[in-house]
């Protein structure tokens, strides 16, 4: 039974715990394992260089056989900063920058069954990540056109398509298909204002004095779901959605609904740890899903990510990705920041990068970013903001799993 179950996660990618995660404990019922990495890297990007922390992770995996074939399962992961913490700023979140030396990560539990499938609830991968994340095996600059790190970057926890917080969800396979239903049961509420350096708490001053510039906004449930089919032993084919609400209520007493929604499909051929070919490309619309670099909501944009490898039989594996999100122009939702409707976002990068698969566990790596966006707006200094945090770059670095 703990074999199809791990087999049916490793089928879908969304088992956190390496395959190489180390037995810490086995009896005729219990196990628990830890697994995750060290990655340290060493970067030049808009005029730095520096030592910093990769996504260095550790978890703990725990599961229970119980009757008639049931078993429980729960996971535990936490960031860790082995480098202690920084304060420069990096484009595309390729470090989690904390203060902390452990943060949170993931941490769910929940029921597998063979035939009934799983259920789980905590802080885990999203549905929406089963569609893409087969483009994202580029170490330093991980794609930011799939949808999955919203809200400026960050892990996706919001509105639940990367590691989603407080979700709720199913997973199960049928012949070749496999697939994943959730929903996100929070209740979040916060003040923005169409005002620059405000303070939350003075923005909703605004609010209780009726200022029309004020808004309360709630944004609560969230629901996805995704399909993965396996046509062959090479080929996979994704799809899914994600779909939230803010309701805003202004401070003169007017509301309105906005609808926060993505969907899109990808298609793979191969397996990026095997020799060979790997090839991946997704492809996803949005409306109000993610925000510009100066945090303000996107009303719609089209992003597609692509990535292509080939591992030769040195264990060598080169690859190049491409990204690109665009939003186009008049793509801020009004009111918001006294935005220019000319503005322009189109966030666009390649990268190149040496990966050297020493053995499954230790990999040594070069990677380089070449950055091709067009961010266009009357205010020179919103440009400038948004162009700084994209920029050419190069890193190596070492990946030690445990």
């Amino acid at each position: 039974m703990i074999k199809n179950f791990v087999t049916l996660l490793i089928g879908t990618s969304i088992i956190v715990a390496p395959a190489s995660a180390v037995e810490l404990y086995k009896d005729d019922k219990n196990t628990v394992k830890v697994g995750g990495y060290l990655d340290v890297r060493v970067i030049n990007t808009q005029n730095q260089t520096e030592v910093v922390n990769g996504t260095s992770r550790i978890n703990l995996a725990f599961s229970r056989q119980l009757k008639k074939d049931w078993s429980a399962l729960a996971l535990v992961e936490w960031g860790v900063n082995p480098v202690g913490s920084s304060d420069i700023i990096y484009n595309n979140r390729f470090e989690s920058i904390q203060d902390e030396f452990l943060y949170n990560r993931l941490g769910y539990a929940g029921l597998s069954h063979e035939k009934y499938g799983q259920i789980t609830i905590g802080k885990q991968w999203g549905a929406w990540y089963d569609v893409v994340y087969n483009t994202n095996y580029s170490f330093v600059w991980d794609g930011n056109a799939a949808g999955v790190y919203t809200y400026n970057k960050d892990d996706g926890a919001v509105n639940g398509t990367g590691r989603g917080d407080k979700l709720i969800q199913y997973r199960n396979s049928y012949n070749d298909f496999n697939f994943t239903l959730q929903a996100q049961l929070k209740n979040s509420e916060f003040y923005t204002c169409d005002i620059s350096d405000i303070t939350e708490d003075e923005c909703q001053t605004l609010w209780d004095s009726g200022d029309s510039a004020a808004q309360e906004v709630e944004f609560n449930y969230t629901f996805g779901g995704a399909v993965t089919y396996n046509a062959t032993d090479m080929l996979t084919l994704t799809a899914g959605v994600n779909r939230g609400e803010f309701d805003v209520t202004y401070g003169d007493g007017s509301t309105q609904t906005v609808e926060d929604l993505i969907y899109g499909a990808g298609i793979t051929w191969g397996n990026i740890n095997s020799p060979g070919l790997y090839a991946a490309a997704n492809i996803n619309k949005s409306k109000n899903h993610d925000t510009d670099n100066l945090g303000r909501l996107i009303k719609d944009s089209i992003g597609v990510e692509t990535f292509m490898s080939y591992r030769f039989d040195n264990d060598m594996r080169p690859f190049i990705a491409y990204n690109i999100l665009d939003a186009g122009d008049d793509y801020v939702i009004q009111p918001n920041f006294n935005a220019d409707p000319n503005d322009v976002f189109k966030r666009q990068f390649a990268v190149i990068g040496l990966h050297y698969i020493i053995d499954k566990d230790t990999i040594a790596y070069v990677e380089a970013r070449k950055d091709f966006s067009d961010f266009e707006s009357d205010d020179k200094d919103q440009q400038a903001q948004m162009e700084q945090s994209e920029d050419d770059g190069i890193a190596f670095g070492f990946r030690y799993k445990f």
